[in-house]
């Protein structure tokens, strides 16, 4: 139930992102296709993010100390520029046009993601249980 709840909360912090930055389009007519295909890109994130971020932090855990973890935003905007990637060769039509695109759209993302994750935590748990987290 958790992880089903982890992906509606992706795809809505990607329909915030999609709304909001200009370079990030989701070409498809109806509701129901644009649900639907928010709701595959936001596997498809979440894939790749569970996959491939770890790896990054790391190889990268040099970059990320000499940053102050600024770093995370070009390799969250990398991370969702590759979603974008692999959308199109799933013949998903959500594209991100350019870097600049994703950087913002993956600042959106994380931002309305956390913001969910605090408001969904709240109501699934006491807040005492989840401080306990």
């Amino acid at each position: 139930m958790r992880f089903l709840i982890r992906v509606l909360a992706s795809a809505a912090a990607l329909a915030v992102a999609t709304a909001v930055v200009p370079g990030i389009e989701l070409t498809t007519g109806s509701v129901t296709s644009k649900v639907l295909t928010l709701l595959a890109v936001a596997l498809i994130f979440g894939v790749i993010n569970a996959i491939l971020k770890p790896i990054v932090k790391i190889v990268g855990c040099l970059f990320y100390i000499l940053t102050l973890g600024l770093i995370a935003l070009v390799v969250n905007a990398l991370l969702l520029w590759l979603t974008s990637w692999l959308a199109g060769k799933l013949n998903l039509p959500w594209h991100v046009t350019g870097f600049w695109p994703a950087f913002w759209g993956a600042l959106i993302v994380s931002v309305v993601s956390w913001l969910l994750g605090i408001l969904i935590r709240d109501k699934d748990h006491g807040p005492a249980e989840a401080e306990a987290r």
